[in-house]
């Protein structure tokens, strides 16, 4: 059997890319919401896990951004 975190972390990722399929920003605290209703602790997972998810993929487009510009910049200084 699965543990509360593992089956939280599945979720969050389901519902994260059901919330961007949709382009709905509101639907992960929503299902917490729904979670917290019948299950405190397994919504204060859930929650965790989205947050940890979304994080990561905010970093994770930082780090692109930055990498993008920096070989933006390399080119617009190499001599044509």
């Amino acid at each position: 059997m699965s543990s509360i975190p593992e089956i939280a972390d599945k979720l969050a990722l389901e519902v994260i890319a059901v919330a961007e399929a949709l382009d709905d920003e509101g639907l992960v605290n929503e299902v917490a919401q729904v979670l917290g209703a019948s299950s405190p602790s397994t919504e204060e997972a859930f929650r965790t896990a989205a947050r940890v998810r979304l994080a990561e993929a905010r970093a994770r487009r930082f780090i692109e951004d930055r990498l993008s510009r920096a070989e933006a910049a390399l080119k617009a200084q190499r001599p044509t």
